[in-house]
């Protein structure tokens, strides 16, 4: 069978506008139901218990997916296989767990016998469906329900719109949790400790700024051919001017400084940099997190990014054309 293009567009196209069409119902159809059980899943992880996700099939994989979610969040969490279940996996059960049980139908055989077990082991439930007069719905404390006007899948049989608007929702439970719990980047970044994501979150400005001869550092009393000398050789974008005395930084001069201290007159090199320094410059602490440094390149459009000490004396800078290379952006 030949495959077309403008039909396979066409059919691609459709698939996901029934997709979406899914996450809009679900999102409008949020209400008391999922605040009740989002305030279960706060009271359970508050209570030192944890989320037990349970599904079969495709249900299965976004409890498994979720699973990962919550953990990543700091919200411990496991999967249980329902079927498993039955035959011993039930030892990681405890009670003030909160088992969040995912069937699309609502009627899944072995997830309707899993059931009665948690709530014998003292194991909450949450019901998590998109039918809300399932045996499943009606029998579990609480329910995380989303709407699937039909599926994407021609022959309204695989599952399609209804796996992407379930993981969508578990998704907007972690999420409302994560908020509602004040997790902080340092937080995330404990979680993610590998990879390139972790690298990322727990690379701290120390890690990434200029030093050395690359930080040109001058008294806000050199002259401005000294300072820009001092550019030069360090072949820096800017200079950190500094109290003649106390070494805490009063002020950065810049390319953009230099070439309008050039229209002051001719003498303008001899002239003290502290005339045409930008005085209170952007700023960061040595010991934040590299994403906080893109976060201030980001919000006020500047070039480079003067480092402070705890004593507030510069001891490094940060060009904007390095963050590309060490992959923060």
């Amino acid at each position: 069978m030949a495959l077309h293009p403008q039909s396979a567009l066409r059919r691609a196209r459709a698939c996901i506008r029934i997709e979406s069409d899914a996450l809009t119902a679900t999102a409008r159809g949020l209400g008391a139901e999922f605040v009740a059980t989002a305030r279960a899943v706060e009271a359970t992880v508050a209570a030192g218990g944890k989320l037990i996700f349970s599904g079969v099939g495709k249900s299965a994989h976004i409890a498994q997916k979720l699973t990962g979610t919550f953990n990543s969040t700091g919200v411990s969490s496991c999967f249980l296989d329902a079927t498993q279940a039955l035959h011993g996996d039930l030892g990681l059960c405890a009670e003030g767990d909160l088992a969040i049980i995912l069937s699309n139908s609502g009627q899944t055989e072995e997830v309707l016998r899993l059931l009665p077990m948690l709530k014998r082991f003292g194991v909450g439930t949450v019901a998590f469906t998109a039918h809300a007069d399932s045996d499943l719905a009606k029998n579990s404390d609480h329910r995380l329900i989303y709407r699937v006007p039909r599926e994407a899948c021609p022959l309204e049989l695989a599952p399609t719109a209804s796996t992407t608007a379930a993981l969508a929702l578990g998704d907007a439970l972690a999420m409302v949790l994560l908020e509602a719990r004040g997790l902080t980047r340092d937080d995330f970044a404990r979680y993610h400790p590998a990879g390139n994501l972790g690298r990322v979150l727990l690379l701290r400005v120390r890690d990434i700024m200029r030093t050395g001869d690359r930080l040109p550092v001058l008294p806000e009393t050199a002259t401005t051919q000294d300072a820009i000398l001092a550019m030069t050789k360090a072949k820096s974008g800017s200079i950190a001017l500094v109290h003649p005395k106390k070494g805490r930084l009063t002020g950065i001069l810049t390319d953009g400084d230099f070439r309008r201290s050039a229209l002051t007159g001719p003498d303008f090199l001899l002239q003290p940099v502290s005339q045409f320094m930008t005085r209170s410059p952007k700023i960061i602490r040595d010991d934040a997190l590299g994403v906080d440094a893109l976060r201030l390149f980001e919000a006020h459009r500047i070039d480079d990014l003067i480092v402070v000490n705890a004593a507030g004396a510069p001891v490094g800078l940060i060009d904007g054309q390095d963050l590309p290379k060490l992959k923060i952006v």
